[in-house]
């Protein structure tokens, strides 16, 4: 029963233009990336729509520190981190924040599955990894797309039978993740931008974690960079 407005075109690079649209048309619930959604906050700082009642952020990773700057300049908002690549038709997970329980994390889970989804966490051999122990994620449902269009062979990699469901198939997302005790998916990051340093498997998206953390730092990239020496 609800409506759906558009921004017009070009008020989406513009948080003075998007805060007028949300307060003149009454916009109850909005959704943002994450890098955007920062820059909405710095004009919410200036004037807050109050008939906000929801945002969705999704897209990419939702910092911690980002989700307490809302909560303080937004307490009547509820934040809801999304996830789901489009082969899931979209979002697959949600995770709604707490101010108290999201003060000290590192990273905000992604929470638990949309209805009519599943989610896995998977060794390489395709066996349930227990709850903190991190592997690949996958997919499975009603969400879940048929395939790729003219990309056969690409369909075949990424989508799987599902050993739980006889007769149904998985999307294999390349996503590392983890259970959390209270039932909550955490994503780590990319598995194909996990590296080996002297050995060791090293993770980005847990480096840009730690560094988001730090008091002045709004966003983190880690890269890995060779360089030749005496």
């Amino acid at each position: 029963g609800a409506s759906a407005y558009l921004l017009p075109s070009g008020w989406e690079k513009d948080p003075a233009l998007m805060v007028k649209a949300i307060r003149e048309e009454s916009i109850t619930t909005a959704h943002f990336i994450p890098a955007m959604l920062n820059s909405f906050l710095d004009q919410t700082e200036i004037e807050a729509p109050g008939n906000l009642k929801r945002v969705f952020a999704g897209g990419e990773p939702l910092a911690p520190h980002t989700a307490a700057r809302f909560a303080s300049l937004l307490p009547e908002t509820s934040l809801v981190h999304g996830y789901g690549p489009t082969e899931a038709t979209v979002d697959a997970a949600f995770y709604t924040c707490d101010p108290e329980l999201d003060r000290d994390r590192l990273r905000l889970p992604i929470g638990k599955p949309v209805p009519g989804a599943r989610l896995y966490v998977l060794d390489p051999h395709v066996a349930v990894q227990p709850v903190g122990v991190a592997g690949e994620l996958y997919i499975a449902g009603a969400g879940v797309a048929r395939g790729y269009l003219n990309r056969p062979e690409l369909t075949e990699e990424r989508f799987l039978d599902d050993p739980f469901y006889p007769g149904e198939r998985m999307y294999k997302t390349g996503d590392l993740a983890r259970w959390l005790p209270d039932g909550q998916v955490e994503f780590l990051g990319r598995l194909d931008d996990q590296v080996k340093i002297r050995g060791y498997r090293i993770e980005p998206g847990e480096i840009e974690a730690a560094l988001r953390s730090i008091e002045g730092v709004r966003e983190a990239a880690v890269t890995v960079r060779t360089e030749s020496g005496e």
